[in-house]
């Protein structure tokens, strides 16, 4: 396994970051691996050199990060490994709601803490952009968290490039702010916006790019060329909406460049779409959420695999947000 830094920061991550979203409560989603079935992910990424994993205070409730708080425990050292979670997003009366103020995060923080089983996070993100709260405000927390010791690093999640740029501008104006280190935002060969100014601004600003569904919320497995699989999160009804956004015409174009890259290549699909987003300029670990065998085996492979210039120019133009 390859290591980077994470944008300009000196935190040193592997080149493929496993994702806990998928492990913890099955009863809350039915997509969602058990603790028994999960762990094995997370020590097969491990013997494997990964050591970057990312979740969140929402994810399953909070079971994620006990789920990936005991595997890390039992499975390696803790300073082996860069644990990132987020706050600011919650679910816990039925409906998403959102809340960035100071207080929410720093209590949402020590609550992961607790169910991570660790002292301090390696990196945490703020998940989402709230208009109602002053950006400042938000900000103090990551502050507050980095001065306190609760936090190595901090970043931000699903950041517009205004948003983005705006925020880690204000911490590297002011003296004694904690930089940020990264963004984390949607990136794959089905959904390419954040090129237009999300890595731009990153790039300027020295932010690390974390790119979510890096397959195309499983679409470029192509898992969907011949349906929907009943066990599947487009099979679900809290998803289906989700996914079925990358199930329209131009998607299965780009799934079928994907496939016929594959064939050629004799890689899977998943290795062609993750080591696509994995070399875009700006990228520091796409994000991963195995929840099959296959899945974690091809990601794992993908640091072996590097495109051909060719393919990378075919994909490129088969899923250019605006067509040549």
């Amino acid at each position: 396994m390859n290591y980077t830094n994470l944008g300009r920061s000196g935190l040193q991550v592997s080149r493929i970051c496993l994702g806990a979203m998928t492990y913890g409560d099955p009863a809350w989603r039915s997509w969602i691996l058990s603790e028994e079935l999960g762990r094995p992910f997370i020590q097969r990424a491990l013997e494997r050199g990964i050591n970057f994993f990312d979740t969140a205070d929402m994810y399953s409730r909070g079971r994620s990060e006990e789920v990936l708080g005991r595997a890390i425990r039992d499975f390696t050292r803790r300073d082996d490994v860069v644990i990132a979670t987020k706050a600011g997003i919650s679910r816990a009366r039925g409906v998403r709601e959102t809340n960035a103020s100071r207080g929410y995060l720093l209590s949402t923080l020590d609550a992961s803490l607790r169910r991570l089983g660790v002292d301090h996070v390696d990196l945490w993100q703020v998940h989402t952009w709230v208009d109602d709260t002053p950006l400042e405000e938000t900000l103090s927390a990551l502050d507050q968290a980095v001065t306190s010791g609760r936090a190595a690093y901090v970043g931000v999640s699903n950041y517009s490039g205004w948003q983005s740029a705006q925020a880690a501008t204000w911490q590297r104006a002011v003296p004694g702010r904690a930089p940020l280190a990264s963004t984390q935002v949607e990136y794959s060969l089905l959904n390419r916006k954040v090129e237009a100014e999300v890595l731009p601004a990153a790039a300027a600003l020295g932010l690390g790019v974390l790119p979510w569904s890096p397959l195309g919320r499983g679409v470029l497995t192509g898992k969907y060329r011949s349906g929907t699989p009943a066990d599947s999160r487009a099979a679900s009804p809290h998803f289906s909406s989700f996914v079925g956004a990358y199930l329209d015409d131009r998607s299965s174009r780009v799934v079928e460049a994907v496939a016929r890259a594959a064939e050629g290549l004799e890689w899977t699909p998943v290795e062609v779409a993750l080591a696509w987003v994995r070399d875009r300029v700006g990228v520091t670990a796409p994000i991963i959420g195995a929840r099959t065998a296959a899945h974690l085996k091809g990601a794992l492979s993908v640091e072996e695999c590097v495109l051909p210039p060719e393919i990378v120019a075919a994909l490129d133009d088969v899923s250019s947000p605006t067509p040549s």
